[in-house]
C-alpha cells in the first residue's frame, strides 16, 4: 500500500507539467521551463566522455541488455552489469542517465559502479534515443517530462526487476543532472522500498517538507556552488527541509564547481570535486547497501 501511495504521489506531482498542455502555444509549460533551464546550462556542452567515465577491466564485470518491465505494452530496456563471479545475491543499483540519454559514457559508468559490488541497472528514460547535441537533448528531455507517468513506471519497474529477477538484497538509486532529479523522484515513488539515494545536481529537487516527509531512506546529494539549477539557495532549502524532518542526510556543496561537474558525459568536469564526490558516493552506497546486508 505504501508503495502505491508513493507512486501515486510522484506521478501526481510530475503530471502537473502535463496538465498544462492545453495552454496556448505562446505560454511555456513546466516541461518547456525545465528543458530550457537544462539547455541553458549545457549550451556549449557535448556528450563526450569525461574522466568520470573511466572504464574498468572488462574481465571484472559482465554486462547485458535486458528488458526490465513494460508499460502500456511498450518495454523498458536497459543495461545490466554485475561483477564477474560475484556471490549472489547482490545489492542492486538503479543508474539514471543525464539529459543526453543512455549513451556509451553512462554504460561505462554503470560498469564502474558494478565493479564496486552491485547489480547495476542503467535505465533508459528516452526509450532507445540518445542525443548528440544540446538541441537534441532538449527535445528528448522535454518529451520525457511530458510523459512523466511513463518515467515513474520505468524506475519502479527497474526496482522491481532488481528485487524479483536479480534477488537484490537492497536497492539504491544514483543519477546525474536530469537523472539526479529522477533519482529523487525514484525515492518519492518508492519512499519505503528504496534503501539509499544519491543525487548529483538535480535541478528539479523539491524543498517542500510535505513532499519529502515520506522518504525513509538515507539521502546523499552533491551540488556545485556555482550552479544555478539548482542554486545554492535551493540546495540549502532542500537540506533544511530534510534535516527538519529528521532524515538521514548528507548534502555536499563543492566550491568552485558548476553544474555537471562530475558528469560521465560532458565538458564541465571539475576533477577535484568529481574525485571527492565519487569517494563519498562509494562510501555511502557501501554503508547503506552492502554493510550488514
Amino acid at each position: 500500500m505504501r508503495k502505491l501511495l508513493g507512486l501515486a504521489l510522484v506521478t501526481a506531482l510530475l503530471a502537473v507539467g502535463c496538465a498544462l498542455v492545453n495552454l496556448p502555444s505562446s505560454s511555456p509549460t513546466p516541461a518547456d521551463n525545465q528543458s530550457n533551464a537544462m539547455a541553458e546550462l549545457h549550451t556549449d556542452d557535448a556528450p563526450v566522455a569525461s574522466p568520470m567515465a573511466k572504464d574498468v577491466d572488462p574481465d571484472l564485470v559482465v554486462a547485458e541488455d535486458v528488458t526490465y518491465g513494460t508499460f502500456n505494452d511498450v518495454p523498458f530496456e536497459g543495461y545490466l552489469v554485475k561483477p564477474v563471479n560475484a556471490a549472489s545475491p547482490l545489492p542492486g543499483l538503479i543508474v539514471i542517465q543525464e539529459w543526453w540519454g543512455l549513451n556509451d559514457n553512462i554504460r561505462t559508468m554503470t560498469r564502474r559502479l558494478a565493479a564496486e559490488g552491485y547489480a547495476a541497472l542503467a535505465v533508459d528514460l528516452y526509450d532507445g534515443q540518445v542525443a548528440e547535441t544540446p538541441d537534441e537533448a532538449r527535445t528528448l528531455v522535454q518529451a520525457a517530462i511530458q510523459n512523466s507517468e511513463r518515467l515513474t513506471q520505468n524506475v519502479v519497474a527497474a526496482h522491481n526487476y532488481l528485487v524479483d529477477a536479480q534477488q537484490a538484497t537492497k536497492v539504491g538509486s544514483i543519477g546525474w543532472c536530469f537523472g539526479g532529479s529522477w533519482s529523487l523522484n525514484t525515492a518519492l515513488a518508492l519512499p519505503t522500498d528504496l534503501d539509499a539515494v544519491v543525487i548529483y545536481y538535480g535541478g528539479q529537487i523539491s524543498t517542500d517538507p510535505a513532499i519529502l516527509e515520506a522518504l525513509q531512506m538515507p539521502i546523499q546529494g552533491h551540488f556545485g556552488a556555482l550552479d544555478t539549477n539548482p542554486s545554492p539557495d535551493t540546495v540549502q532549502a532542500f537540506e533544511t527541509a530534510l534535516n527538519g524532518l529528521g532524515k538521514d542526510t548528507e548534502i555536499y556543496m563543492y566550491e568552485g564547481a558548476n553544474h555537471a561537474f562530475a558528469n560521465p558525459s560532458g565538458t564541465r568536469y571539475n576533477a577535484e570535486a568529481a574525485d571527492l564526490s565519487w569517494q563519498r558516493t562509494v562510501a555511502f552506497l557501501k554503508q547503506h547497501l552492502q554493510d550488514n546486508s
